[in-house]
């Protein structure tokens, strides 16, 4: 007999994570008042994690009762580490990251529980991209930068004083049409590669689809100059071209245009330049445009494997520390341990969202999304984690639930909105006590 998806023991589970989350953060925050100066906004801040972790799991659990019972408790643990690094780094960035956090659970919580939501992002798939795609012309032609430097990205739309980020949504919505259609076509490449010696016949009808999300990408690089979001849009769909057909071309095909774009950017732009030159060999210029990354690498060494302490680092001397270089931030002030922690933490999100898209065997758009959202995700956090280790060129991402950054963290909690409602619907897990 099958077991439903969140057993009495998977539950009590999921408590006993939120329990230590709770209990991290507070000793984090208890930490930074004790190594500085805090105002309020500290304790209010951890009030309104606590509230969004208790609210969060009650409604879930009222209203999903077979959701995945280690997604929320995951996503709240990284939030707060990633408040509690603000909260030494930026302390006035922290109280609106924790204003952020409520609006995000608050919109996870309706993206999870809206029972028609699914259906929608698919049927009306083309009406919705047109949306995203309008706000992404709208960013090109009023765009603005908070910093209000002349020559920074501008990568925002305004409403007053509050600015959002049209392409951290778009992540969303790319992935879900996608999703959508792939699992159309799917039909018909399956019987193109049952058929003896028609290995080809496919590729043309994927080759659209690929060459637009190219020129997308391309137009993200070029127009506002977004390195991260234009190479994660793509690699994020290459890898769902691969999942969709097994067939090792997609990739070498999608790797041959990231090489093409990479080597256009490089050539027009001076910020890809820059970023591949410090990437390269930083050190020569550690004190003018490599300080950034020199300094990252400073922290990683400083931290050891035990880490200087919460409240006890310099990551503060890391420009947009709170921000780009916050996992520089956490592994000086956590060290190693550190490191792995943060590692290991997207290690299960990324086990535990392709697990749901398995579970949903037969049914192909429910099956990719998963996929997609995962990716998302996961890849981001590889992105930004491995440029700020200089294994990789800078990209300007952010790290998913834990850099500063209200669009970011919304559109986070959206896809794990998502991922909850698609771990409800998805088959019951074969065996008991399974998480």
């Amino acid at each position: 007999m099958r077991q439903p998806a969140q057993t009495p023991a998977n539950r009590r589970f999921a408590y006993l994570l939120l329990v230590f989350a709770t209990i991290s953060v507070f000793a984090g925050m208890a930490a930074i008042s004790l190594t500085r100066p805090s105002g309020p906004g500290l304790w209010v801040g951890l009030l309104i994690w606590i509230a969004s972790a208790l609210v969060g799991t009650a409604i879930l659990n009222r209203r999903l009762p077979t959701h995945d019972p280690l997604l929320f408790p995951l996503v709240m643990y990284l939030s707060g580490w990633g408040l509690v690094a603000i909260q030494g780094l930026a302390p006035p960035f922290a109280e609106r990251q924790a204003l952020w956090l409520a609006i995000s659970v608050a919109a996870m919580l309706l993206t999870a529980v809206f029972p028609h939501l699914l259906r929608w992002l698919r049927v009306y798939r083309y009406i919705i991209l047109g949306g995203a795609l309008l706000l992404l012309l709208a960013t090109i032609v009023f765009g603005r930068n908070p910093s209000g430097f002349e020559f920074a990205p501008r990568l925002w739309l305004s409403l007053g004083a509050v600015y959002f980020q049209p392409s951290e949504i778009m992540k969303v919505i790319l992935v879900a049409f996608m999703a959508s259609y792939l699992g159309e076509q799917s039909a018909v490449i399956r019987a193109d590669q049952t058929e003896p010696g028609l290995r080809i016949p496919f590729l043309p009808r994927l080759a659209g689809p690929m060459l637009s999300m190219w020129l997308l990408s391309m137009v993200i690089l070029i127009w506002q100059r977004d390195l991260g979001t234009a190479m994660l849009f793509f690699i994020v769909f290459i890898l769902l071209l691969y999942l969709t057909t097994g067939d090792f071309r997609m990739l070498l095909g999608g790797a041959l245009l990231v090489i093409i774009a990479a080597a256009v950017a490089f050539h027009l732009f001076d910020v890809v330049k820059l970023r591949v030159d410090i990437w390269l060999n930083p050190w020569p210029e550690a004190d003018g445009r490599a300080y950034q990354i020199v300094q990252s690498l400073m922290a990683f060494s400083a931290g050891g494997i035990f880490g200087t302490g919460v409240g006890l680092g310099a990551a503060g001397y890391i420009p947009v520390a709170h921000s780009d270089f916050i996992f520089a931030a956490l592994a000086e002030e956590w060290g190693l341990l550190g490191v792995i922690g943060v590692l290991s933490s997207f290690a299960v999100l990324a086990l535990r969202g392709l697990s749901i898209g398995l579970r949903h065997s037969g049914r192909v758009f429910p099956r990719l999304l998963a996929a997609g959202l995962t990716l998302m995700l996961v890849v981001q956090a590889l992105m930004i984690m491995a440029g700020v280790l200089k294994l990789l060129p800078l990209t300007g991402v952010t790290l998913p639930f834990i850099s500063y950054g209200g669009s970011s963290l919304l559109a986070c909690y959206i896809m794990i909105g998502l991922l909850l409602r698609l771990s409800a619907e998805a088959a019951p897990i074969r065996h008991a006590g399974a998480l």
